[in-house]
């Protein structure tokens, strides 16, 4: 029987690389993002770079010493009115998938909007048939808002997206 002990900590710079090489590896394999060309390395540590800054947290899980995860939260919108609202990312690299590791994350990032006075509502944008993340979403009393038809396109066809929204 193998005891798992996962660690959820902010992200240190030099994880930079391990939390870019899971979400490249959704771009090119996965509907978990509908990004189609990889990022840069650059790209990647100005997204670092404006986490853990007023109400956009950032964490990751830790698994026997290897980033297994992270989970993000973002500007929704730029415009002054949705402050208050963030939107939540979540990755596990997929030799994590199905050991925890999205759960401890969510439970960790919005127990982190829940402590937060200025966060109001934590979105998520969802990939159709992204089955996996609609029940995590689920499992934290997310609520589903709707789907907008064929707004992607990946993979050579067009994708819808479910959003889904929860008051902390």
């Amino acid at each position: 029987m193998e005891c798992r002990i996962l660690i959820i900590r902010k992200p240190e710079r030099a994880d930079i690389p391990a939390l870019l090489d899971i979400y490249n590896y959704e771009v090119e394999n996965g509907i978990a993002t509908l990004d189609i060309t990889k990022r840069t390395l650059s790209q990647w540590e100005q997204w670092y770079d404006e986490h853990n800054k007023g109400n956009h947290p950032l964490i990751v899980c830790v698994d026997k010493g290897e980033i297994a995860g992270y989970a993000s939260l973002s500007a929704y919108r730029l415009k002054e009115a949705y402050s208050s609202t963030v939107e939540l990312s979540v990755y596990a690299s997929p030799r994590h998938r199905n050991k925890g590791v999205g759960t401890a994350l969510m439970a960790e990032i919005l127990r982190l909007a829940r402590e937060d006075d200025s966060i109001h509502t934590v979105v998520s944008v969802i990939t159709s048939g992204n089955e996996a993340s609609c029940r995590l979403h689920e499992k934290f009393g997310f609520t589903f808002c709707g789907t907008i038809k064929e707004v992607g396109f990946k993979f050579g066809e067009y994708v819808d997206i479910d959003n889904y929204s929860l008051i902390v």
